[in-house]
């Protein structure tokens, strides 16, 4: 007869459960893995299948009670670690809708907006457009797959029940968060420029010859420009979106190391 002692237990539950909160914490938050389409027993399926197979390649575990307060200290750090994984990169993503808002303003779509199920409110449709073609690019270059071996791989840089985690690396995330204004603003910028030049010019025919309906004809004229460039800026936009997708993985990397 086979017996099995508390010890062993407790033992093979804290093997499954402080990898488990580090895998929720990336699936919690990460770009595609936490979409809002997809269940949340699908996630923590995920999860526990991920921790499944890494389970037995892990280092040496500390000897801490499961049910103690440093017990569940280590699960909030397995926590904090995945979730500040998947919010770097989720911060690229919201450097991309950050564009289309800007290049939405400049057309006057500022008022075709539509309810986000991922954001919980109202988005600009251009906004909307631009985060599910990043979505596809980064299922196209396998960016999950890519951030879920560098959780694996953090599990050895950051070994369950390190010494604390360093608080420069959550610093470091912050100072990260100026991306959503100068990548979005770069990405939006042949756009925003353009339509800019657009409208400073109508204004300035409006003011010398207040007569003429200027912002009858403003309107559809920067909608129409807006498009064609739009045409123009996809030819390369799918470039820009790989070099952002390599800025926040490599971030990711750096952010592991720092903590």
């Amino acid at each position: 007869m086979v017996s099995v002692t508390f010890a062993q237990l407790e033992a093979w539950i804290s093997l499954f459960l402080w990898p488990f909160c580090r895998f929720s914490g990336l699936l919690l938050i990460a770009p595609v893995l936490s979409h809002s389409s997809l269940p949340n027993m699908t996630k923590l399926g995920l999860a526990a299948i991920f921790t499944i197979i890494i389970g037995p390649l892990l280092p040496a575990l500390p000897d801490v009670p499961l049910f103690s307060w440093a017990s569940f200290g280590i699960m909030l750090e397995q926590i904090i670690i995945g979730v500040a994984i998947g919010f770097v990169m989720q911060v690229i993503f919201a450097a991309i809708q950050a564009a289309g808002e800007f290049i939405g303003l400049q057309m006057g779509l500022a008022f075709a907006t539509f309810f986000s199920p991922d954001s919980g409110a109202n988005t600009m449709i251009l906004s909307r457009l631009l985060y599910v073609f990043s979505m596809l690019m980064f299922l196209a270059i396998d960016g999950h797959l890519i951030l879920i071996e560098i959780l694996t791989n953090s599990f050895f840089t950051l070994p369950i029940g390190s010494l604390g985690l360093n608080a420069g690396a959550f610093e470091l995330i912050a100072r990260f968060g100026t991306v959503i204004f100068s990548s979005g603003i770069l990405l939006a910028l042949p756009v925003f420029g353009a339509l800019l030049i657009v409208n400073l010019t109508l204004g300035i025919l409006n003011r010398s010859a207040p007569q003429l309906t200027v912002f009858s004809v403003g309107f559809p004229m920067s909608l129409l420009l807006g498009l064609v460039l739009l045409m123009v800026l996809m030819t390369d936009l799918g470039g820009y979106m790989q070099k952002l997708f390599r800025m926040g993985l490599a971030m990711v990397e750096q952010t592991v190391a720092t903590l």
